[in-house]
């Protein structure tokens, strides 16, 4: 999924939680909503010298998943065998063949600048998903769709900033919580349906900080509150 793409799934997922479009370019959501997600980061291709995107900048050399299987097709890993005199004679012939593979991509298609992707479709920038669709910078999530910024999340449509959650949908900056849907601002919660700023309760609708509000009035302050989150 290259930038246009990731753009125009960004629109639709803030259509949906906030019925506004999305007003941030593909730098500025990651600045926004991914600040603290590990994600993969750039390094360079030891045999393309090409940019590729691996989960940890800490090996010495890289290989993009597609050129290691290249160079296997075209000239094997294997290598002759040499005598061996010395630990370092090891380390040596290891060296040469010792690549960090990177853009690591199982049964996925239309996936950018990812890496340990399973199973999913339409990827931008995460890191260890599965079963996923529609999601840009998010790690670690599974069986989600149309998913920005989330980490640790399974089960979730639509929904930024959810954190160690599941069956979430239409909604933003939830923590450990499950069945949340169109709310604002949730932790340690189970059931809620268009609540905000709630902690520590289940099965309610219309919360605001754990007090009871009327639908009318709900949604006039909920109408603030996305304000104040696309503006601040």
């Amino acid at each position: 999924m290259k930038d246009k793409e990731a753009k125009e799934v960004a629109n639709k997922i803030f259509v949906n939680i906030f019925q506004k479009p999305n007003p941030y370019s593909l730098d500025e959501l990651l600045s926004k909503f991914a600040f603290d997600i590990k994600l993969p980061q750039k390094v360079i291709d030891g045999f393309t010298s090409k940019v590729t995107w691996a989960e940890s900048i800490n090996p010495s050399k890289f290989i993009s998943q597609k050129n290691m299987e290249l160079y296997d097709k075209q000239h094997g890993w294997m290598q002759k065998k040499k005598e061996i005199s010395s630990l370092q004679d090891i380390l040596k012939a290891w060296k040469k063949v010792n690549y960090t593979t990177t853009e690591r991509l199982y049964d996925s298609e239309n996936v950018h600048k990812s890496d340990t992707i399973y199973r999913s479709e339409n990827v931008y920038r995460c890191l260890d998903c599965r079963e996923c669709k529609n999601i840009l910078f998010s790690d670690g999530c599974a069986s989600s769709e149309f998913i920005l910024g989330c980490q640790r999340t399974g089960g979730s449509n639509f929904c930024i900033r959810v954190d160690d959650s599941g069956s979430c949908i239409n909604s933003y900056n939830v923590i450990c919580s499950a069945q949340i849907s169109n709310s604002f601002f949730i932790q340690d919660c189970k059931n809620l349906e268009e609540c905000m700023f709630c902690s520590h309760i289940s099965d309610k609708k219309y919360c605001i900080s754990n007090m009871q509000f009327e639908k009318e009035e709900y949604f006039d302050i909920k109408k603030d509150i996305i304000s104040w989150i696309l503006n601040g």
